[in-house]
């Protein structure tokens, strides 16, 4: 972990590497952002085919980024409640069930917007 003698610089330098890592066990292990990132792959394939606009490239950056923070999240908590109590405990399930919805939210919001962004230019 992060030595608290460490200079600012090599603190920060740290911190980014322990962050990719968690991205790369996130791609890794975890079906459920394997998933969207192929979507999101599929996603910037159809904007450079469809030419989309600079506004447009930002919305569905910010509509990506934010269903799979939010399913990286979801995850973060789903392990922590299983690391907490392995057993099935209601108290527990809720939790893990209100987290699942925040990413169903957001990936229903991601999906309104691939269609508000591509429809149009398909038809």
């Amino acid at each position: 972990m992060n030595n608290k003698q460490d200079p600012f610089l090599v603190h920060r330098y740290k911190s980014i590497g322990y962050a990719f890592k968690g991205m790369f066990l996130l791609l890794k292990t975890e079906a459920s952002i394997q998933i969207q990132f192929s979507v999101a792959i599929l996603l910037t394939v159809a904007g450079f085919y469809f030419d989309i606009t600079s506004a447009e490239w930002m919305i569905q950056t910010f509509a990506v980024v934010l269903v799979m923070s939010t399913e990286a999240l979801n995850t973060g908590l789903e392990k922590l409640c299983d690391f907490v109590h392995e057993d099935f405990e209601p108290k527990i399930g809720f939790i893990k069930d209100i987290a699942a919805g925040a990413v169903a939210i957001a990936a229903t919001g991601a999906f309104i917007i691939a269609l508000i962004l591509y429809l149009p230019k398909i038809m």
